[in-house]
């Protein structure tokens, strides 16, 4: 048979992700980065802030970021140098340094009247979560 004869075929919908750039992604310049920083302390919001300053320095994966305690990040009331956790899909141990300014926005936070005497250093804001979801 010919194909000519035969019927032609059309997709009944456009594909979700036609014209969109998939696979992996470039990483942030660091001028990315820092105008992130400034359109976040414009804005006024501590706890965007500290999650994105805490996610830049650690390099932990959303869901080990999120699962975040706050006795993993405090010590006698100030932000530890280093802190360290265990990653949820590897169950290895990770140890990271957090920098100076990276520490002032996670205590501006902690002083913020939401998180008194909260467990998990990012608490969820929807719902009865004790922590912020991935999802």
């Amino acid at each position: 048979m010919s194909a000519d004869l035969l019927p032609a075929l059309r997709p009944a919908r456009v594909p979700w992700n036609k014209g969109r750039i998939i696979g992996p992604k470039r990483p942030l310049l660091p001028r990315h980065v820092w105008s992130i920083r400034v359109q976040l302390e414009m804005a006024g919001n501590p706890r965007d802030l500290a999650l994105f300053n805490m996610a830049v320095d650690s390099k932990l994966r959303g869901c080990d970021l999120v699962a975040l305690r706050v006795r993993d990040v405090f010590a006698a009331g100030r932000v530890k140098e280093r802190a360290s956790m265990i990653q949820s899909k590897t169950s290895k141990p990770v140890r990271f340094e957090i920098a100076e300014t990276t520490r002032l926005s996670p205590e501006r936070w902690m002083r913020d009247p939401e998180m008194a005497g909260l467990e998990f250093l990012w608490p969820s804001r929807i719902h009865g979560s004790p922590h912020l979801s991935t999802r």
